[in-house]
């Protein structure tokens, strides 16, 4: 998942912990920082009657009055007492895989043969994962050729999932052959970083 996403999903449950505790039409209630899942910066910015304050520290709170939004504190312990089961009923955030092909075969590398285990616990741990299969190649080849091998890959990838048990329904798959390279080559080179497919769950 992407630092963007994680970032504003904090930001979006700081929010959300404010409108839940300040009641529908009053100036009162807290809005909490909850620190991000991988550890990285967040802040948001609290603003109230011409007041505003920077929250930009775990459990950094505000506390809205009539005056505008003046500095508090929270803390884990506060959050999971008041909020643990809201914060339960959460979506699972979403997340994004890279699995690496063998060149010229639809076939995973060794090391992405030893992470697909990761990955499907991952997606598994969704009640009804919302799949995103996009099939990738590198520059080796002709367009034709690499569309087709692409779409291969990421069927590869669908058929191991639905083996596994993710409904059918449930997976979209898509081959973008070698317009989109995470390394940008000239034509007919073998870069390994582009024979990927990537997996995107919601």
């Amino acid at each position: 998942m992407s630092s963007w996403l994680r970032s504003l999903a904090t930001l979006c449950l700081a929010v959300l912990l404010g409108a839940l505790l300040g009641a529908c039409a009053t100036p009162q209630g807290k809005v909490v920082l909850l620190p991000d899942a991988d550890g990285k910066n967040t802040a948001v910015s609290v603003k109230q009657d011409g007041g505003e304050l920077l929250l930009d520290k775990p459990y950094a709170a505000a506390q809205l009055t009539s005056g505008g939004p003046k500095s508090a504190t929270s803390s884990a312990a506060e959050v999971q007492s008041q909020f643990g089961a809201a914060l339960a009923a959460r979506p699972t955030a979403p997340a994004q895989f890279t699995l690496y092909f063998v060149e010229g075969k639809d076939e995973f590398t060794d090391s992405s043969k030893r992470e697909f285990d990761s990955v499907f616990a991952e997606i598994a741990k969704r009640p009804v994962p919302d799949v995103l299969v996009i099939g990738h190649t590198d520059t080796v080849g002709t367009d034709a050729f690499n569309d087709n091998l692409s779409r291969q890959r990421a069927e590869v990838v669908r058929k191991a999932l639905v083996a596994r048990g993710i409904a059918p329904q449930n997976i979209v798959i898509v081959g973008r052959g070698k317009r989109e390279p995470i390394v940008a080559t000239a034509d007919n080179v073998a870069e390994a970083r582009n024979r990927r497919v990537e997996i995107l769950v919601r």
